[in-house]
């Protein structure tokens, strides 16, 4: 790389520290597009759309900035938002509108991107902004981030956080009958559709389970150079463990007594909350000290949301265990890592799940988990080590497999021990960010990897150019299909 002081460390894995490299000056620039949900510097996790994923595209962005890079979030502007949002330094929100100024559920809003995109190109030329290279977000964010690359003439890295041959496999087999009431709900024809073209079309795509990557693979026909697979990550400056005195003063603030199973999360039918009541009902009678305690939603509810909410009610009271069962709604950000200390153990009880970040949270606080087979995350725990795993379909499977943390003492300290070291090693957001650009630095030795798998550390500059263009920087524009544009950064 003329021009350029290049020191570089070796990286083992996702979780392996690596020194912080320094873009040029002006840094360079990463754009984000995540068009649904409340996107934001303080998002309103729980409500509809909005979970996971905008943690996701929150954290990895901070952690770039961290490494000196400048990122912009571009999402849509609805209701009362303002069209710009710090949310700390080198990080903004930059939002367009498009579809008028009500929310659109996700499904949905692929039908008003064309003019969100065209709204986005305008402001970005009239900022006269240029970036390194774009990572959308789920097939939406998919479709609006592939016309944006195309026009701007730079690589387009995909991570499509869920798929939806995947999910709509999943839910057949178990609901056979209902699929026009399915295809109503999720509008899988236009996504698999979609999503079939954005894999086709991107530059490289990012699977964060080895599920989504043997999708991608055998189902989207992804050639394996076009893919890496990269776990999303947690903040552990947040969720750490706590010792035995800390933690019993959080039961006592959170009301906590007996043995607590704590679930949480945002409100929908996949997320499998009625399967965890029927689970708990056949623990009751095994452990008269278990409590279940659901931290469900947003600080608002949708309509669809309380509907669901109000069947795990009156499914509580049908089961006989309402008395034991706990639903005590939003939880605020600050909260969460305290919630997750306090319980004896936490239950991801999803239908499917593309990853479930809400249990490795829990399991880097300490806390045993079990969690769900139909999902992405089982396959990354050592059973009985680090985390347990069941069928969440099979309510006596699911029991069982939760009465074990509950019941043994040992089974339970080990699991507390080894899912918070396994948390640590693989799962932090500073090695996600790594991945990530080792990733697409892959796409500017046109699709291969760099020398020794390499982690850029740090790129000083020496001298300038000795001529124009941008003399082989990492931070100048990846070209489309690899190599590089010229450009500022």
């Amino acid at each position: 790389m003329p021009g350029w002081r290049v020191v570089l460390t070796m990286a083992s894995g996702i979780g392996t520290p690596c020194d912080q490299r320094t873009p040029s000056t002006p840094a360079a620039r990463i754009a984000m597009v995540s068009t649904h949900g409340y996107v934001g510097s303080a998002p309103p996790l729980g409500a509809i759309d909005t979970g996971g994923q905008v943690v996701y595209v929150l954290e990895l962005s901070k952690t770039l900035a961290q490494l000196g890079y400048q990122v912009d979030i571009w999402t849509r502007q609805f209701e009362e938002q303002a069209c710009t949002e710090w949310v700390e330094p080198g990080v903004r929100v930059l939002r367009v509108p498009c579809g008028g100024r009500e929310f659109i559920p996700k499904e949905y809003l692929y039908r008003s991107l064309d003019d969100w995109t065209a709204e986005a190109l305008r402001r970005i030329g009239a900022e006269g902004l240029s970036y390194t290279f774009l990572n959308s977000h789920y097939w939406d964010g998919g479709i609006a981030g592939e016309r944006i690359c195309e026009a701007l003439g730079i690589a387009h890295v995909h991570t499509p956080h869920s798929l939806g041959i995947w999910k709509q496999r999943q839910i057949l087999v178990d609901y056979p009958g209902d699929r026009s009431a399915l295809e109503s709900k999720y509008n899988f024809r236009a996504r698999n559709f979609h999503e079939r073209r954005i894999a086709a079309s991107a530059d490289l795509l990012i699977a964060t389970t080895a599920d989504q990557k043997d999708c991608l693979e055998n189902d989207y026909d992804v050639v394996p150079k076009k893919l890496a697979m990269i776990p999303p990550g947690y903040d552990d400056r947040r969720f750490f463990p706590v010792g035995s005195d800390s933690r019993a003063l959080l039961r006592r603030k959170f009301g906590f007594e007996g043995k607590v199973i704590l679930s949480l999360g945002r409100i929908a039918w996949n997320k499998g909350y009625d399967l965890l009541l029927r689970a708990f009902a056949e623990i009751v009678p095994r452990e008269p000290a278990a409590r279940l305690h659901l931290a469900l939603g947003g600080e608002r509810l949708e309509p669809a949301e309380d509907a669901v909410l109000r069947g795990c009610r009156e499914l509580a009271s049908e089961l006989g265990v309402s008395s034991r069962v706990t639903f005590s709604g939003f939880v605020p950000d600050s909260e969460m890592a305290d919630l997750y200390r306090a319980a004896d153990v936490f239950v991801l009880s999803s239908r499917y799940e593309p990853f479930g970040m809400t249990a490795v949270e829990a399991m880097a606080c300490g806390t045993p988990v079990v969690v769900t087979t139909h999902g992405g995350l089982f396959r990354v725990l050592r059973f009985g080590l680090d985390g347990l795993f069941a069928d969440t379909l099979d309510p006596t499977d699911l029991a069982v497999t939760i009465l074990k943390p509950l019941q043994y003492s040992c089974i339970a300290a080990r699991l507390s021990r080894g899912g918070a070291e396994t948390a640590r090693r693989s799962f932090t957001w500073a090695g996600v960010a790594q991945s990530v650009l080792r990733a697409t630095e892959r796409l500017a030795h046109g699709g291969t990897e760099s020398p020794s798998r390499v982690c850029w550390a740090e790129l000083a500059p020496v001298s300038a150019p000795a001529s124009g263009g941008d003399g082989g920087r990492i931070g100048a524009p990846i070209a489309r299909g690899g190599g590089r544009v010229p450009g500022p950064s």
